[in-house]
């Protein structure tokens, strides 16, 4: 048996991608019906993964309603009704001290020191303050409507 060596680039031959002696390189020219490696890849992966997703959404049950209010729903919305009574009440007073005074929210007089020293903090407090109360009393009003 002969034995064999490595083949030097000479015996070896050029390969499509490296350069002829001249420098000008000889690509072969894509076939107008191939389709990439990169691009079946990622059609394949989004395919697969609709096919999954389709999957699992057709095992869910839809959830009818039972017809009322039931007991835990009831207490639910009582604490949340309850939690926004006391952030509204905070809030009205945080803006007697520090927001704006209209008839829109109720307040009293404000106080003048206590405005200018947040103020610096940010000019618009006392607006700030204003429309958080005014939000926090429209979400108990909502909440308790009968």
């Amino acid at each position: 048996m002969k034995a064999t060596s490595n083949p030097t680039a000479d015996e070896f031959g050029k390969s499509e991608n490296r350069p002829f002696q001249n420098g000008a390189e000889k690509r072969p020219k894509p076939r107008k019906s191939s389709i990439s490696r990169r691009s079946f890849l990622g059609k394949s992966l989004a395919v697969g993964a609709g096919t999954i997703g389709a999957g699992l959404l057709s095992n869910i049950r839809t959830v009818e309603a039972s017809g009322g209010l039931t007991p835990g729903d009831a207490a639910l919305l009582r604490f949340a009704a309850a939690a926004e009574i006391l952030e509204a009440d905070f809030w009205i007073q945080y803006n007697e001290l520090g927001g704006v005074q209209d008839d829109e929210v109720p307040g009293g007089t404000g106080n003048e020191a206590y405005t200018e020293a947040i103020e610096v903090l940010d000019e618009d407090m006392p607006i700030y303050i204003h429309d958080n109360t005014d939000d926090e009393i429209t979400h108990h009003t909502f909440l308790n409507a009968r």
